[in-house]
């Protein structure tokens, strides 16, 4: 089983979401957000340039999603960022970042087995098969 994080390369949410958050987190502000890659929602918001339209892409992230992204201002990223939480992790299944994954085609992630859903056809499933089911985690599979 690959002990790699999944949202460590999926970048899903990156290219589903509009990620806005306060104006101070930006580098002109203050904060550690490049400023030149955001764009003013309201007089205390921004967002990330290219998550305000009808099908955002972080200006931020780099690669394709759900096969090699990355994000490219990853220690300097938003609060929004930062505390959205993948599914499954703490225990817990996330919504909104299995709805994200889905619009890439991407199995979802649930809690306790630290696994995509899988279905035998699914390459996932050769890799996590038998060791989860040998595990008693078999029924997200």
């Amino acid at each position: 089983m690959s002990n790699l994080n999944p949202c460590m390369t999926c970048g899903a949410c990156c290219a589903f979401f509009r990620v806005s958050f306060y104006w101070a987190e930006a580098d002109d502000a203050g904060g550690t957000i490049p400023a030149r890659l955001t764009e003013q929602i309201s007089p205390f918001h921004r967002c990330m340039s290219g998550t305000n339209q009808k099908n955002p892409r972080c200006i931020a992230l780099a690669g394709t999603p759900g096969k090699n992204a990355c994000c490219t201002i990853y220690e300097n990223r938003s609060s929004t960022c930062r505390e959205f939480a993948m599914s499954g992790e703490n225990g817990e299944i996330n919504e909104a970042c299995n709805r994200a994954r889905a619009k890439y085609g991407l199995t979802p992630i649930f809690p306790d087995t630290g696994v995509l859903s899988a279905v035998p056809s699914d390459p996932v499933f050769q890799e996590v098969g038998d060791d989860a089911i040998n595990k008693g985690n078999n029924r997200h599979l």
